[in-house]
């Protein structure tokens, strides 16, 4: 059997800062949140389809190590989860013709070569958080040094922190200037930029700083570190995604979309691709286009899976983390 192909979209190759783009924009917080609530309760997915949608879950969960007490062997175990997230039988019951993969292993700048060579053969990219994470507090000089290392251990995508304060004090052309500067360190490596919404105080600053980074040339934009107080929500997932639909229309560039921190069930899974299958469409359903950040969501995946082929929920302790 041939490794699954993963491929990244096209890279976005961002556009000149063009302050009126979202200068002036206004976003109505009740309405976000009202929208964001109906997004579960008028669209459901039932038996045969909730699977198919958990399965394209699992082909689109970055699975993520960001501990302090990492090493290599706790990487290993998560990539071999990564490469087997589902037990055989559960594979043959569903029908489907080979063992799904994630969408990528996830870990810290150190950990890359171990990541590479336990992944070795599969196709499943490593992402590298980097920049300083989770705070990115470090002179810019280091910060593009730490990508440029996570890149040259074998890293395919890097997860960038921004500076928060330059969104604070609304300076976008400093978050511009040093969101370029990292893509231009990426190389071939595809940039994910983590805007941490939860430090963000405002909608209009997470639009606004969704906006600065595409123009700037991000990939992927990601709502959070996962360290924040308050992570991944849907209103300001929708305020993301509306803002990619609205760069993809004025560019034709697609870029795509990580919510992180916070989702752990099965259910998040599906509430964030019904976000993503009505405000973007099928295309942003697939890893090239979103990803979701996340360790033990898989876990809870793996059980409604064996409750549609078995009939039986089964202890959660059946299921490894890795």
């Amino acid at each position: 059997m041939h490794p699954p192909s993963h491929s990244n979209a096209p890279r976005n190759p961002g556009t000149p800062l063009a302050h009126d783009w979202f200068e002036g924009v206004a976003i109505n917080r009740t309405a976000a949140e009202r929208r964001a609530a109906t997004l579960t309760t008028r669209r459901t997915v039932k038996k045969a389809y909730q699977a198919a949608w958990l399965v394209n879950a699992i082909r689109c969960i970055d699975l993520t190590t960001l501990a302090g007490d990492d090493t290599p062997d706790r990487v290993a175990r998560l990539c071999a989860k990564a490469r087997r997230p589902l037990a055989d039988h559960i594979v043959q019951g569903l029908g489907l013709a080979a063992m799904p993969t994630t969408g990528a292993v996830c870990v810290y700048p150190t950990l890359v070569a171990p990541a590479v060579r336990a992944l070795e053969g599969s196709g499943i990219p490593v992402a590298s958080v980097a920049t300083g994470f989770p705070a990115g507090l470090m002179p810019l000089n280091l910060r593009l040094a730490e990508i440029r290392y996570a890149v040259d251990q074998g890293a395919r995508e890097i997860d960038i922190v921004i500076t928060r304060a330059h969104v604070l004090a609304r300076d976008w052309g400093a978050l511009y200037d040093e969101i370029a500067a990292m893509r231009e360190a990426c190389g071939a490596a595809h940039l994910k930029a983590i805007l941490a919404t939860g430090d963000l105080q405002t909608l209009r600053n997470v639009h606004a700083a969704s906006m600065v980074a595409m123009q700037a040339g991000a990939d992927f934009i990601k709502t959070s570190t996962g360290k924040e107080g308050v992570n991944a929500t849907l209103p300001v997932s929708l305020v993301m995604v509306r803002a990619i639909r609205d760069y993809a229309a004025r560019t034709g560039h697609a870029v795509g979309f990580k919510p992180a921190g916070g989702m752990r069930s099965a259910k998040d899974a599906i509430a964030w691709q019904i976000l993503m299958k009505e405000e973007l469409g099928n295309r942003w359903l697939a890893p090239e286009l979103f990803r979701l950040g996340a360790s033990s969501m898989l876990g809870d995946i793996e059980r409604p899976l064996e409750h549609h082929v078995t009939g039986r929920y089964a202890s959660a302790s059946r299921h490894a983390l890795a």
